[in-house]
């Protein structure tokens, strides 16, 4: 049983407004994909990492993470994960962790209990941490509900799956999801939780990249 890591890295960036695709954009002296594949190699519990990028960026990419197997990506994210899945050869028992390169600060611990909670037989995996703001539905900028934020959840990667489930779930999708486990969900799979962290923040906005800088002291 083989534990592999995906980690699309494909995303334009448009919102940090940098001018380059996210994953290549420096933190600390090192891009946000060399730090998500560091994590992942860090946690000794993976075997492969797969990294998905522009077509354009391979080249780049092998440059940066020879440790890595590079391969070319799709239109939507859930194109590149299926590239993905295909380039790595899963066998129906592996493990498949599905992992931002945009969450370069992921802890250790984060990787290593979804991986966990994997071995002792859930199907499907993601970090969560509690919503601590209150969430109101909201229609033509009027409020018209408030929702109980006691069972909402912010999700966050890496997302972990027996590579059977995961796969399954692929060939079932009729459309894009923002998540792998939105994907398993709709197929009838069983998600369970394990706790997150709050460093593992996703970078979208130049607000996220200060706090990541902030939070490594611009040495990361």
């Amino acid at each position: 049983m083989s534990v592999i890591a995906l980690v699309p890295a494909a995303g334009q960036g448009v919102r940090l407004g940098v001018g380059r695709p996210k994953a290549f954009v420096e933190l600390g002296g090192r891009t946000l994909l060399e730090h998500a594949v560091a994590g992942l190699r860090a946690s000794e519990v993976v075997d492969t990492v797969v990294v998905i990028v522009p077509d354009q960026l391979v080249v780049a990419a092998v440059r940066l993470v020879p440790d890595a197997l590079v391969v070319a990506g799709g239109a939507e994210r859930t194109d590149s994960v299926r590239l993905g899945l295909s380039a790595a050869g899963c066998a129906d028992d592996d493990l498949v962790l599905v992992h931002d390169a945009a969450r370069p600060l992921t802890p250790v611990a984060v990787i290593t209990r979804v991986v966990a909670a994997l071995r002792a037989g859930a199907v499907a995996v993601v970090p969560a941490l509690p919503v601590t703001d209150t969430v109101k539905r909201v229609c033509d900028d009027t409020v018209t509900g408030t929702v109980d934020r006691g069972e909402l959840r912010a999700v966050q990667t890496p997302q972990g799956f027996v590579a059977r489930v995961l796969l399954d779930a692929y060939s079932k999708a009729d459309g894009a999801a923002t998540d792998d486990a939105g994907l398993v969900e709709r197929a009838g799979g069983t998600v369970v939780t394990v706790p997150g962290d709050p460093r593992a923040l996703k970078i979208t906005t130049p607000f996220d990249l200060a706090v990541a800088e902030a939070l490594t002291g611009g040495h990361a």
